[in-house]
């Protein structure tokens, strides 16, 4: 795996990631640290990197269980250290997953599962971070 981040030019803290797969992330600072704004902070982008890669997880377990998923949100919160490096210290991922006649313990052992086995990118959060989950199963 590979990505090549690039600064967007010497008035501001843009920059802009071409992942290896060739797809393109924007990224930039608060104002308060000189970026405008324009797009998301990249540690906005890590956490919401670690709640696709463990939705991703979810999804695909509960249709490999023949469950009829129709949706799936995760909400995550996250909490940082106060000094440098302001690393993920406390992370909570809230699911919310819909769908018809779903079993309450099949999501929940997909959710579990993705945790303790598969999430990559929660399993790294882990190592600076305490992590956390609740499940919401909606009937649809």
């Amino acid at each position: 795996m590979e990505c090549k981040v690039s600064w967007l030019g010497s008035n501001g803290m843009a920059f802009s990631a071409e992942t290896g797969s060739g797809h393109l992330v924007n990224m930039d600072g608060a104002p308060e640290a000189g970026g405008r704004n324009l797009a998301p902070r990249p540690m906005e982008l890590l956490l919401a990197g670690a709640g696709g890669c463990s939705a991703f997880d979810v999804v695909l377990i509960l249709q490999r269980s023949r469950q009829a998923i129709t949706g799936c949100e995760v909400q995550l919160t996250a909490e940082r250290a106060s000094e440098d490096p302001k690393v993920f210290t406390k992370i909570n991922l809230h699911f919310q997953v819909k769908g018809k006649d779903l079993d309450p313990a099949k999501v929940d052992r997909a959710v579990k599962l993705s945790h303790e086995k598969y999430c990559s990118a929660t399993m790294m959060l882990s190592k600076t971070a305490e992590l956390t989950y609740s499940v919401e199963v909606i009937a649809e």
